[in-house]
């Protein structure tokens, strides 16, 4: 039961070339910083990444892509990321945007072990394209797949040695649909506390779905958009 491995590196050991890897995170809130960093030192090919955000040049996912280990990715926003825009256009990535509430719904269906559902979001635009299509009271649906990974590596405040997880605030995002939906959930946490010191109405996700866990360092928590107001007299 005791889930937790030395560092980062020793948790990704076994993700290799042609991988799908679901990464949490919305912007550069809650991403895993440090099994990203190691993703970067270990250098799998051919990645199929899952993730609302591509980060932002020089950091977050964006290091995935820089380095040329992404060849595919599914994602919902992707505007503050001019390399990854350039390697769209240039043919270097291929690129699956989902409509936002769809991705969340496409990550908790998997999850939840039901392959397909049907939603409004998408019907008579590009989304549409190549999908089935039914009518139910009157209005047109369309049918999205579950979204599935071998790894999901994921990011939360506080966790136990049996993997029990806390996220903070808007960290929480897109963190604990992702832990649900993959074969191997790789957590890093902020605070590494022993089994029982997480209240069990307070775990946002169980141990049950995660596989490994180990307590990450030094932490960047860059804004991906700094807005601030002009100062006053």
């Amino acid at each position: 039961m005791n889930k937790v491995v030395a560092n980062a590196d020793e948790a990704i050991r076994d993700i290799n070339d042609g991988a799908t890897v679901m990464l949490g995170g919305f912007g550069l809130c809650g991403i895993p910083e440090n099994l990203i960093a190691a993703m970067i030192r270990k250098g799998p090919k051919n990645l199929l990444t899952i993730s609302n955000n591509m980060g932002v040049d020089h950091f977050g996912l964006g290091l995935l892509l820089e380095a040329g280990m992404i060849r595919k990715h599914i994602g919902s926003y992707v505007g503050e990321n001019k390399f990854l825009e350039e390697s769209v256009l240039g043919g270097r990535l291929d690129l699956e945007l989902v409509p936002q509430g769809t991705f969340a719904e496409r990550l908790r269906a998997g999850g939840a072990g039901i392959p397909a559902f049907f939603t409004p979001a998408g019907v008579g635009t590009m989304v549409a394209d190549g999908k089935e299509t039914r009518e139910f009271d009157g209005r047109p649906y369309i049918m999205e797949r579950w979204l599935r990974a071998d790894f999901a590596l994921i990011k939360a405040w506080k966790g136990d040695k049996w993997g029990n997880l806390i996220y903070r605030k808007t960290a929480r995002n897109f963190n604990p649909m992702m832990a649900a939906a993959a074969k191997v959930t790789i957590a890093e946490v902020e605070e590494l506390v022993e089994v029982g010191e997480i209240a069990p109405d307070e775990v946002m996700t169980p141990s049950v779905y995660v596989k490994r866990i180990f307590q990450g360092q030094n932490y960047e928590k860059r804004i991906e958009r700094r807005t601030v107001r002009k100062a006053t007299a």
